[in-house]
């Protein structure tokens, strides 16, 4: 069930949680649940909730309400979901202001992004299939899968090629294989088959700050060399996420390159500080650790001591990292609470902290979840980027009219 739609509904017939619970014979805790993407709503519910109360919901076809197709259809008929639910997309974007492509998406971290700024988002591929499951939830829409595998003139025309790529050694992969181009064999390369085909105005990409050393500082000179040598003016720059008022500490590279002759600056770090404290939640159920974990793991000599918070902690927390579910390999971030006294950060904490919505539903299982959540991008972060490189784009296109 669509939360954003369950929220409309309570709130368009004045109900209160309790009340609109009520009218179902539910819980208001598991109504909650329901609004908050904690769990989904079941079809049933909502039927005999509309029964209830009359109301006519906007939309009225259920499908468009409900996920039409589980993680087993996207597994099984995935080519056939990806162009179904992107041709729907298309034609949906086709009026906004520039239209961009989602390489690496993950769970859609930048493309809430790049909407945020009026952005429309004509295709996307993500290989890994919790993910896909993830972001069709959330978007309505399959990404497409391996982008080895994609053709690229199939790609739609686009003004901003964004992904969160993956850091490989052109080198040590280029000598292994025997290619004679550089990049062949990574997924940079892919990116630049991309480019090549269908120019596009801008392309934004991410990714971790140890690129700038990688493979001896070889892998970044390739990546500047390659899109340099097709006109595109580069910059880059590591930053912070504890300074666009996240409290994490965060650190990410990220490079923008423009096709056109333009004048772009990073934006400035508001230096807006904000305390894990406040994004702590009250009375959280399920994610306690237990004393053995505690004590056979967390607070090893060898392992460091955790950070342990609670809605009095100030500052920011480390990194949220995508191996966060495995207890016995973490020196990171826990919550004074729970039975035991401790506890993970729960799913709305996480949600939180990396910028999604309450509303951003999670289908996936807890493991998966800390798995997306570390892997994907601060939204308030690339929001600001994203911001900026419209800015720029319409500045030059005003010169033009003008």
């Amino acid at each position: 069930m669509n939360s954003k739609e369950l929220i409309r509904a309570r709130k368009h017939l004045s109900l209160t949680q309790k009340e609109a619970a009520a009218f179902i014979k539910v819980s208001q805790r598991t109504w909650q649940q329901w609004e908050l993407g904690q769990r989904n709503m079941r079809p049933a519910f909502w039927e005999l909730f509309l029964i209830k109360t009359n109301y006519k919901p906007e939309i009225e076809n259920m499908k468009a309400i409900f996920n039409e197709y589980t993680q087993k259809d996207i597994k099984t008929k995935h080519e056939e979901l990806a162009d179904l639910t992107h041709k729907k997309e298309q034609e949906k974007n086709k009026d906004k202001s520039f239209k961009f492509i989602d390489l690496f998406s993950g769970i859609g971290g930048i493309r809430t992004a790049f909407e945020a700024v009026g952005g429309g988002c004509v295709f996307s591929s993500e290989i890994d299939i919790h993910a896909q499951y993830t972001y069709y939830s959330n978007y309505g829409v399959v990404p497409y899968g391996d982008i080895n595998k994609i053709d690229k003139e199939s790609i739609p025309e686009h003004d901003i090629l964004c992904g969160g790529f993956p850091c490989q050694p052109f080198s040590h992969i280029g000598k292994r294989e025997g290619f004679e181009h550089p990049t062949q064999g990574t997924m940079f390369h892919e990116i630049l088959k991309i480019v090549d085909i269908k120019k596009p105005r801008v392309i934004f990409l991410e990714n971790v700050p140890g690129i700038l050393n990688h493979d001896d500082g070889k892998t970044l000179e390739v990546i500047l060399d390659e899109l340099s040598s097709r006109n595109y003016k580069c910059h880059h720059t590591i930053l912070n996420a504890s300074d666009f008022g996240v409290p994490q500490n965060r650190k990410r590279f990220y490079l923008v390159c423009f096709l056109d002759d333009v004048e772009f600056s990073f934006p400035l770090p508001p230096m807006t500080k904000v305390d894990i404290g406040d994004y702590v939640e009250d009375n959280v159920v399920g994610y306690t650790i237990s004393e053995h974990l505690q004590k056979a793991y967390l607070f090893k000599k060898d392992d460091g001591r955790p950070n342990v918070i609670d809605r009095n902690s100030k500052g920011s927390i480390k990194t949220l990292v995508s191996t966060y579910h495995k207890i016995q390999r973490l020196t990171g971030t826990f919550v004074k609470g729970g039975e035991t006294g401790l506890r993970l950060l729960s799913v709305n904490e996480c949600k939180a902290i990396m910028g999604f919505p309450k509303e951003f539903v999670i289908p996936v299982s807890r493991t998966q979840m800390y798995r997306q959540m570390g892997n994907s991008v601060v939204i308030k972060v690339v929001e600001a980027i994203a911001s900026e490189i419209v800015s720029s784009l319409n500045k030059v296109d005003n010169k033009k009219v003008s």
